[in-house]
């Protein structure tokens, strides 16, 4: 009758063991940087492994076209966090083994 207890214990020790993981891997990607840049270089955008901006530089030969320099930073910093979200996944992929499990998507943001 309470055999299936023992999987229960199993199953909630790896739920912890993963959830320490994924502290790990948290605090793992906050020290990553990624970056990408926009209009040959005149713009570039650092994103921590959060997809949070770091930093961003521009060359100051950018600043003439306000609206061209708009677009750049938009551009680059997008791109930036595209790049963050990917290194979001192989880590994720690589702490579960490539599992794919529900509701990690909606975790790391990328929809359902």
């Amino acid at each position: 009758m309470f055999g299936g207890l023992g999987n229960l214990g199993a199953m909630l020790k790896q739920a912890k063991s993963l959830q320490e993981n994924m502290q790990k891997m948290q605090e793992t990607l906050a020290q990553q940087r990624f970056e990408a840049e926009a209009g040959a270089g005149m713009v570039k955008a650092t994103v921590d492994g959060r997809g949070e901006l770091a930093g961003i530089r521009i060359d100051p030969q950018a600043v003439g076209d306000i609206e061209l320099l708009e677009d750049m930073v938009k551009a680059a910093v997008c791109a930036a966090v595209r790049k963050a979200q990917d290194g979001m996944k192989a880590e994720m992929a690589r702490l579960t083994g490539g599992m794919d499990l529900p509701g990690l998507s909606q975790l790391l943001g990328q929809g359902g």
